[in-house]
């Protein structure tokens, strides 16, 4: 199923950093983003990471919930929040199931080399579970400014 502006969002529960849960009906009646990156504490990433985490008040003043999903577990969601103050949850998908839902886990190549990974995509959720803007050429260093160009 290809995921469309103007359709609903697709439901997931999953698991974050610590170990509680978030779930797409308990986030019902809130804006929230879900921003899919392959890797913890990889450049690319952490620059995302890092421009979200500096502009974080923005998406508290327009009480928007952020969450970025990686397949990485635990304890490197830990690391990565704790060594670069990361503000906002991070998802477990380390089945890849949330990637699979969300049409961002597929074939990628890099140096000649075709493996499966992580498509980095944000999805921005409104308040009625639909999608409101998927955003594919993320531009890392200052992805927070195209979030809210969506909004």
């Amino acid at each position: 199923m290809k995921l469309e502006i103007g359709k609903k969002a697709p439901s997931f529960k999953a698991k974050l950093q610590d170990g509680s849960e978030v779930s797409s009906n308990g986030l019902k009646g809130n804006k929230y983003v879900l921003y899919f990156y392959p890797k913890d504490d990889t450049p690319t990433c952490t620059k995302q990471a890092c421009n979200i985490r500096d502009n974080y008040s923005q998406f508290q003043d327009s009480n928007i919930h952020i969450y970025g999903v990686s397949p990485d577990g635990e304890k490197s969601h830990l690391k990565f929040k704790t060594k670069y103050d990361l503000p906002f949850q991070l998802i477990m998908d380390e089945d890849q199931a949330l990637c699979e839902k969300f049409g961002v886990w597929g074939e990628k190549k890099n140096f000649g080399r075709t493996y499966m990974g992580v498509k980095r995509t944000t999805f921005v959720i409104d308040e009625n579970g639909k999608i409101a803007d998927i955003i594919t050429k993320v531009k890392a260093d200052n992805h927070t400014e195209q979030i809210f160009e969506s909004l």
